[in-house]
């Protein structure tokens, strides 16, 4: 029955071509069955406890018993090159950060924070020198703050990119959005690329300060109460949040959202804004709360990683200036 139980697997098997010869034998109470390839052979012994033995370079999972054999591979996996393992082990992922060009307050000198302002022209132009930047760049998804600014960057640094996929802003927020903006041609959404908007990739909400002159509120509360407000870790200005509590949003939404996709394999893009993407490279470059308050970046200039077995490899600033500081630096 076994014998029998062997030629029904391996007759699935055959008419594809994957094997050219078969054996089946009985021998010492060991019943075995030799599959033989072009490239590789494969060696399945059965004993009569239902364990088996294998030998060859490639082999085939299999449960079996007196009465029964089933193949769990599907036979077209035979042919992949790698195995399942060293794929994973294999597996990077670009990750580029950019925050967003130049917005109409920031022109202005105004604390900006969680107010929801467009770019100005000189912003828009570096939304599209950054997207030239990483042009080359593969990218699978983009996730970007809840704001118009971070938002327009996005999809104005995808019009430059060589693959001219369509940025396509995920509408989840209810199943009729969901329902409505649903694509129903598969060789469209193959050309599309996802981009999720998110509160906690937001701006530091700067509370009071909101919409207040950046100068005109140091000369009424004075420049180091104001730097303390700005540049210290913990300290929220009033009834707003301090770094670290921007950090603990963004970095959580990171690690719950973003990272996953990385170790997948998916390249990933993120616009954002200056605090809440400090708050990313805190966590990736393992910064500490003095490193990061001095850490500065620049609107509209990218910045690469490359993300591999839970370990994030800064490659700097794609094409970028050869001036010192360009993306990110420090007063040291």
């Amino acid at each position: 029955m076994a014998a029998t139980a062997f030629q029904q697997a391996t007759g699935t098997l055959l008419p594809h071509g994957y094997f050219i010869n078969y054996g089946f034998q009985l021998e010492n109470g060991k019943q075995s069955l030799r599959l033989i390839s072009n490239g590789f052979r494969v060696d399945i012994g059965i004993l009569r406890t239902g364990s088996y033995w294998s030998s060859g370079r490639k082999c085939i999972v299999a449960q079996a018993s007196s009465s029964q054999f089933s193949v769990l591979n599907q036979a077209s996996s035979l042919s992949n090159d790698t195995t399942i393992e060293s794929s994973k082990k294999s597996k990077e992922a670009a990750l580029i950060l950019i925050r967003h060009g130049e917005s109409l307050w920031n022109e202005k000198n105004l604390f900006t924070g969680c107010v929801d302002v467009p770019l100005t022209t000189k912003g828009v132009e570096e939304a599209i020198e950054a997207g030239k930047r990483i042009s080359n760049i593969p990218i699978d998804v983009i996730h970007t703050s809840a704001l118009i600014r971070a938002q327009m960057t996005a999809m104005l640094a995808m019009t430059q990119h060589r693959r001219k996929k369509v940025p396509i802003i995920m509408h989840n927020e209810s199943e009729q959005a969901k329902s409505w903006s649903q694509i129903f041609s598969e060789e469209t959404n193959k050309q599309c690329i996802p981009v999720v908007t998110a509160w906690q990739l937001n701006e530091r909400m700067y509370g009071e300060l909101q919409g207040l002159n950046k100068q005109e509120t140091a000369d009424r509360y004075g420049k180091e109460q104001v730097h303390e407000w700005r540049r210290s870790y913990d300290i929220p200005p009033p009834n707003g949040e301090s770094l670290e509590m921007c950090a603990q949003r963004a970095v959580a939404y990171f690690k719950e959202q973003i990272e996953p996709q990385l170790q997948s394999g998916k390249n990933v893009m993120i616009a954002a804004h200056g605090n809440s993407l400090r708050s990313i490279i805190m966590y990736l470059d393992k910064l500490t709360s003095e490193e990061v308050i001095s850490l500065e970046l620049s609107t509209g200039i990218p910045m690469l990683y490359i993300a591999q077995e839970g370990k994030f490899i800064r490659r700097g600033s794609p094409a970028g200036p050869t001036e010192a500081g360009v993306y990110a630096y420090t007063k040291v």
